[in-house]
């Protein structure tokens, strides 16, 4: 058969596949991402049905995926509430950064994978998922209780810290010279305050030039300058990532409002591929022997994530309730964990049980990270009428 004939069915299926799986994940109440890694391993070498004939065009859109991924995220927050939320959870997001890096450096250490390995394995134990936490609040209609703000606070104080952690991990990957990364931070760190002060003072005229009345015009200035601006960054030796998370950050008011309306099925497109690709590139039969370690680092994150939350809650007045609805909600871990192990692996420079750990870590957090937050409030609610404490309402004003 035809080349082209060949990669369009194959394309074809693929997306009719995650399509389905996305059908079935909100069926059963859970975020896809653990289906679409799981579509992935089906397709890529050594699972059901191997593709071979459409890498090219998958490996840039799980690129363009990515940007998307931070380009909205991005557009969640002004500089403004950037700050805010920086002053309001920095030592809830330094706790967070201990308690959770620390396993997956020590598992990764444990093995033998080395410092890069071990810094890889942080970011992906470390950092939580703000698209399946965000969905899970909403759904659950938990956005205006109390506890939600300290979550948002140091899902906030997890992406600043992703734009220093990024490019460091650039650097590092690419195998330069502690002086070249030092100057990779250092030109990272300029960018980013440079970025950050004219989102704040001048981010209505960054907005005013991508801003259209006309959709088609709109759309394709802002993804220009998402792609424009991830490129540039990419070169500069910050994240491509970084670049459109910064982008979106300047992007300010109704601007914000609409780009996010119209990006949203091309980020949910393309952020499927990624996931895919990233699935693709992992051998299934690599999975088995680090799977132990995927759940012991489930289960001891699981506890370190709750522990954040409740101690976060707790300084601002919480209650008991509060406190657990807000440690089940920082459970769950997805995109940013397999941005940050993919951008490993496309370097070469760990080694392949990586990813695989990786894929069977967030397989298993993006799993539970929904159903804690779910249970958790039942539970709570059953174990203060055991010990004869009363409940607390589960409202806006509830601790």
């Amino acid at each position: 058969m035809e080349h082209t004939a060949l990669a369009l069915i194959e394309l074809g299926a693929v997306f009719f596949v995650l399509g389905v799986l996305g059908r079935l994940a909100g069926k059963i109440g859970l975020s896809p991402i653990p289906l679409y890694l799981l579509g992935g391993l089906a397709f890529g070498q050594g699972g059901l049905i191997p593709l071979g004939d459409i890498g090219d065009f998958t490996h840039l859109a799980s690129e363009i995926g990515v940007v998307l991924l931070l380009l909205l995220l991005g557009l969640e927050y002004s500089a403004a509430e950037l700050f805010t939320g920086l002053k309001r959870s920095w030592m809830a997001g330094l706790l967070d950064i201990v308690l959770n890096a620390a396993p997956g450096a020590a598992v990764a250490l444990l093995l033998g994978w080395g410092p890069i390995g071990a810094i890889v394995m942080a970011g992906v134990t470390y950092i939580s998922s703000s698209g399946i936490i965000a969905k899970v609040l909403g759904d659950l209609g938990r956005l205006g209780n109390r506890e939600t703000p300290v979550v948002l606070s140091i899902l906030v104080f997890e992406d600043l810290a992703m734009a220093l952690y990024l490019p460091i991990l650039t650097a590092l990957l690419g195998g330069v010279s502690f002086l070249g990364g030092l100057e990779a931070v250092g030109i990272s760190l300029l960018v980013i305050t440079v970025v950050l002060v004219i989102a704040l003072k001048y981010g209505r005229y960054v907005s005013a030039i991508v801003d259209s009345d006309d959709r088609e015009v709109f759309l394709l200035k802002v993804l220009g300058a998402a792609l424009l601006v991830a490129g540039l960054a990419s070169a500069m030796q910050v994240s491509a990532a970084v670049g459109a998370f910064l982008l979106g950050i300047a992007i300010s008011g109704s601007t914000a409002h609409n780009a996010t309306r119209l990006l949203e099925p091309l980020r949910d497109l393309f952020a499927a591929v990624f996931f895919v690709v990233f699935g693709l590139n992992t051998n299934p039969a690599s999975i088995p022997p680090v799977l132990g370690w995927a759940v012991l680092l489930a289960v001891v994150t699981t506890l370190t994530k709750v522990a954040t939350g409740w101690w976060a809650a707790r300084r601002q007045g919480v209650g008991k309730l509060g406190r657990a609805r807000a440690g089940a909600a920082l459970v769950a871990r997805g995109e940013f964990s397999i941005v940050i192990a993919g951008l490993a692996v496309s370097a070469g420079a760990v080694v392949d049980e990586l990813a695989a750990l990786a894929t069977a870590y967030v397989l298993l957090m993006a799993i539970l990270g929904p159903i804690a937050a779910r249970v958790v409030e039942p539970l709570a609610k059953g174990l203060q009428r055991r010990r004869g404490h009363g409940h607390e309402p589960a409202t806006s004003s509830a601790g």
